[in-house]
């Protein structure tokens, strides 16, 4: 999750600066209310999911990332939010 008001930035800005690492990133899921298969559907919603979904940075995981690939992702982290 990305606070602008904390972060000095905002999740599309961290996912473009991924992007340009040539690291992939992602939005978090669309919550299911919003998409147009789903137009018209009843739905209980109370502002979280959409909060999620705009907030939201899926950064890469998983069990075989190398050391690496770690530090690439750090490097961007640390390049967006100024902390070297």
């Amino acid at each position: 999750m990305i606070d602008p008001a904390v972060a000095g930035t905002d999740r599309e800005k961290l996912r473009l600066a991924f992007e340009e690492a040539n690291i992939e990133s992602r939005p978090l899921w669309k919550p299911m209310h919003l998409q147009p298969v789903f137009a018209g559907c009843p739905a209980c919603v109370n502002g979280t999911s959409e909060a999620l979904f705009n907030n939201g940075l899926c950064l890469p995981s998983g069990s075989n990332i190398t050391d690496e690939g770690r530090e690439r992702i750090a490097d961007v982290l640390e390049k967006v939010f100024k902390l070297s």
